[in-house]
């Protein structure tokens, strides 16, 4: 019985025979003596085939063309690389470029806003704009920013902080439409109603005096309003906090309070039903 080979063995090559090596020689051999007289020949070809490296016999005795110089792989990779990311540079100045010069659209500053270079969190703060500021704004935003054109150039501020009012300058005023709240309440709480009448006559019902807690010093108003006629109120309310003496405002389960200023309007707690969460009023608290 024939002994197994062990598999480490099983690939082994066998010995080439003497005929299948002879014919290569004698292949090699007359090459080698067509190329010394074709060398011989052409004493030019024999310059350049000194010049080469070993085997470039056959290459001049053909005069087939030698192979160009190989580039790395890596490196015209870099190149494509470099040249896509001065492509995305160029188009996005020429993006940013455009949006600045079909820029259309003013709003207005609720707050002092940072200027800021970008919209991301690392961006280079630039200045400052002041409050009730009129501003050109390109209609781009990302992360809470949107973009505005300012002395010519592009920057992002707070898109939260940006209103299509005209702020409304001043406090002085007084009612007109009809409306009046229970007295006696404090001088500041009288400023804030006649101040919100003479500016918002379409709001005819206020509340001041109850038995509860600042409602009953005379120190708190509500003014009877909903949806986005709140919101102009409240932020005129909050510009004007200085000469009405206003100390926070609660609209729409949000507070606002001058103690906590810069970080706007906080959300709160639910407590139960519209009026407690403050959806069909805006309560103001004064000094």
């Amino acid at each position: 019985m024939a002994q197994g080979r062990h598999k480490r063995d099983a690939n082994a090559r066998k010995m080439p025979s003497v005929t299948k090596i002879a014919a290569p020689v004698a292949s090699l051999a007359t090459l080698a003596t067509v190329g010394v007289g074709v060398l011989a020949a052409n004493p030019e070809v024999a310059q350049q085939v000194s010049a080469d490296a070993p085997g470039s016999v056959a290459r001049a005795a053909t005069g087939t063309p030698t192979r160009p110089e190989q580039v790395s792989r890596s490196t015209v990779r870099a190149d494509q690389l470099s040249t896509s990311a001065t492509f995305a540079r160029k188009v996005g100045r020429a993006g940013t470029r455009d949006a600045i010069e079909s820029a259309k659209k003013k709003l207005w500053t609720t707050e002092s806003l940072n200027l800021w270079s970008s919209s991301a969190g690392n961006a280079a703060n630039l200045g400052e704009l002041a409050e009730g500021e009129e501003v050109l704004v390109t209609g781009r935003e990302a992360n809470g920013r949107a973009e505005v054109v300012w002395k010519g150039e592009a920057r992002w501020v707070n898109a939260e902080y940006l209103s299509e009012d005209e702020p409304l300058e001043g406090v002085d005023g007084v009612c007109s439409n009809g409306a009046s709240i229970a007295q006696p309440v404090s001088p500041n709480v009288v400023k804030v109603f006649n101040a919100v009448c003479a500016r918002f006559p379409q709001v005819t019902t206020y509340g001041t005096l109850r038995n509860d807690g600042e409602h009953g010093q005379g120190l708190a108003i509500d003014i009877m309003v909903t949806g986005d006629l709140g919101w102009q109120i409240a932020e005129y309310i909050r510009a004007n906090r200085v000469a009405l003496g206003v100390s926070y405002q609660i609209y729409q389960q949000k507070i606002w309070s001058v103690q906590r200023d810069g970080e706007g309007w906080r959300g709160m707690s639910d407590r139960g039903s519209v009026t407690a969460n403050h959806y069909d009023h805006v309560h103001v608290t004064t000094y």
